[in-house]
């Protein structure tokens, strides 16, 4: 089995566990051992399936603004807490491969394995709530037929993007490219940064 026919299979099932309440308050429950890249993958997977459900409850146009405001913080929480868990994902990538000699000639990537996976599991998730599109009794057959039609594009995407995945991963194991992270230094949840924050 393949890197990313494992991340998929993990990112379904985290997908599944999660709407069988369909509850942002619900707790996690992660059925890998804690130190496994199938457990930092699952995890990865609830956070941004919480997150998605998140930004559909903010959307609500007739939302409190005070639900709203706990909500946002809430979602830049999660922002945090995606961002921290790919950094992670990346670190186990670099241990994995750390033996490997770069050829003369290997090249750099555009972005991280683990920033790739990040896309990998929102295309999941894009996957599966398009597909509940298809499958609704409440609306029209246009309704069905642009959705079915949506959902065919994702699902050729995930394909296309699992492929490279697995193709980088072959590549830097071969030597043919090399790993070089760079930490998201984001500056707006830094006390020391947000202009807004250290001038209080």
């Amino acid at each position: 089995m393949s890197f990313t026919e494992k991340a998929n299979k993990i990112f379904n099932q985290a997908i599944r566990d999660y709407h069988l309440k369909d509850n942002v308050d619900t707790p996690i429950s992660n059925p890998y051992e804690r130190e496994s890249i199938e457990y930092s993958l699952y995890l990865k997977c609830w956070i941004d399936t919480v997150q998605w459900h998140l930004e559909d409850i903010i959307r609500d146009p007739h939302i409190e603004p005070v639900d709203a405001l706990a909500i946002k913080r809430r979602i830049d929480h999660s922002n945090q807490d995606r961002t921290d868990l790919v950094e992670e994902i990346d670190t186990y990538f670099r241990k994995y491969y750390q033996d490997i000699k770069s050829l003369p000639d290997a090249r750099l990537n555009t972005e991280s394995p683990a920033w790739a996976v990040d896309r990998l599991s929102i295309l999941a998730l894009k996957i599966w709530h398009m597909q509940e599109q298809t499958e609704r009794k409440d609306v029209n057959q246009e309704h069905i037929q642009k959705c079915q039609a949506k959902l065919n594009v994702l699902k050729e995407q995930q394909i296309d993007l699992s492929t490279s995945i697995d193709q980088l991963l072959e590549d830097i194991e071969a030597g043919r490219k090399y790993m070089k992270v760079y930490r998201q230094m984001k500056m707006y949840n830094d006390p020391a940064t947000n202009p807004v924050l250290y001038k209080k």
